[in-house]
């Protein structure tokens, strides 16, 4: 198994260049189930949970293959299976997604639950629910949720959960009324940015589909969709995690490639800590005072600030001037981190869904463990400037959603080895 070995105090400078949305790209692959003829994705980045993707789409008749330039190309040669199996599925929760389109187009679906979930409770009941507002007949048998339909109907569902509005719920039935007859209005749809790129894929392949990004969604369903060629979205949350690595070492990064308008709650609570961020023409450039100013961060559905950077900004204030406090309400559980951060040196205190912050002078180096994906991101940043030397185990976590993130720091700076037991 690997780990990182990282060497802190290093201060980044210099250029780096954000991958495409992972949380964009998996929900557009399984759309490709709906499509007749070939796909073309560019900036599909190379992640396990991609490659985990391009493996269900495989067992369900889909050829998928990478060019040269990076692009990915996608062909439904086989529409039999409509099974997705637990084996894949218990390693990969965006697997659900592939429930509405199998649905639409083959008229049946047989998905595995996907399980447990480390970062807190995410049941899938609105995606299920929106299912069978469309027309389909749904039971769970051993495990794994049975949906079928002679045909879909459009209809009017409303997605709002107890947390917000439901992403991948909303990206699920989005895709199923994409060819269901008639229109489907989505009420207190989720506004993500990659909901938003989702909606783009399915228009440029003759869907239509308004008011995606917005709160009411509306699907005038169509008969069939055509293959396109279509660039996925830079992914946000690696861009502000790469806008805290600049942070956390007083260094100063030129992001390239990326929506800096994606991350507007990001860039004022770092502002406000005392993180200088200048736009530029296709990104951003990012530094920071030596001196941080505490803040409080409370995370909410987008346009709020996001719960996948809730643990890096957490490391970030361990260094702060002061006592912050970090409030999640969309993952109330979300904090494997602190234990890990506390054992580096930081003083952080767990009350609820929230975590009050003292900052300290400085972290230490000591051996960590990622819990989950943002959680890893969260401790390498940490490590980036603590003294001494960290180690980092259970990194496939990281691997899940950063392309290469240590070659990505040690071109600016960092010291980081990945190791193998």
């Amino acid at each position: 198994m690997d780990y990182f070995q990282i060497n802190g105090g290093n201060r980044l400078k210099g250029t780096v260049t954000i991958s495409g949305a992972k949380n964009a790209a998996l929900p557009i692959m399984a759309a490709t189930l709906m499509v007749d003829g070939e796909t073309v994705l560019q900036g599909v980045p190379d992640l396990i949970d991609v490659r985990h993707m391009c493996k269900m789409l495989n067992k369900l008749g889909v050829q998928t293959r990478r060019d040269d330039d990076g692009g990915l190309r996608i062909t439904v040669t086989d529409e039999m299976n409509c099974h997705a199996e637990y084996e894949l599925v218990r390693q990969m929760r965006a697997s659900v997604c592939l429930m509405g389109p199998l649905l639409a187009k083959r008229k049946k679906a047989q998905v595995a639950l996907p399980g447990g979930c480390a970062i807190g409770d995410r049941p899938i009941s609105l995606h299920i629910s929106g299912m069978e507002a469309l027309g389909a007949d749904s039971e769970l048998i051993s495990g794994d949720i049975h949906l079928k339909a002679k045909k879909l109907i459009g209809s009017e569902i409303f997605l709002g959960g107890p947390f917000g509005s439901t992403v991948t719920g909303t990206a699920n039935i989005m895709m199923a009324a994409t060819l269901a007859q008639g229109r489907t209005i989505l009420e207190s749809a989720a506004c993500e940015p990659e909901i938003t790129d989702l909606g783009d894929f399915l228009i440029a392949c003759g869907a239509q589909i308004s008011g995606q990004g917005t709160p009411r969604i509306t699907i005038d369903g169509v008969s069939s969709l055509r293959g396109c060629e279509y660039a996925i979205i830079p992914d946000r949350i690696e861009t502000g995690t790469f806008m805290i690595a600049a942070a956390i070492t007083n260094g100063e990064l030129t992001l390239q490639n990326c929506r800096p308008q994606h991350l507007l709650a990001v860039i004022d609570r770092l502002r406000r800590v005392g993180v200088i961020i200048e736009r530029q023409d296709d990104g951003v450039v990012v530094s920071s005072a030596r001196r941080l100013e505490p803040v409080e961060v409370s995370t909410q559905p987008y346009p709020g600030f996001p719960t996948d950077l809730q643990a890096q900004i957490s490391a970030l204030l361990c260094l702060a001037d002061g006592n912050s406090m970090v409030t999640e309400k969309i993952f109330p559980d979300r904090f494997l981190h602190v234990a890990e951060l506390n054992r580096m040196g930081a003083r952080i205190r767990k009350e609820s869904a929230t975590v009050m912050i003292e900052g300290v002078k400085r972290l230490v180096g000591a051996p960590v463990m990622a819990s989950d994906l943002r959680a890893s991101a969260a401790l390498v940043l940490a490590g980036l400037v603590a003294k001494g030397q960290t180690q980092l185990d259970r990194i496939y976590h990281i691997d899940r959603g950063y392309e290469q993130i240590e070659k990505k720091l040690n071109a600016v700076g960092a010291d980081i080895a990945r190791l193998s037991e």
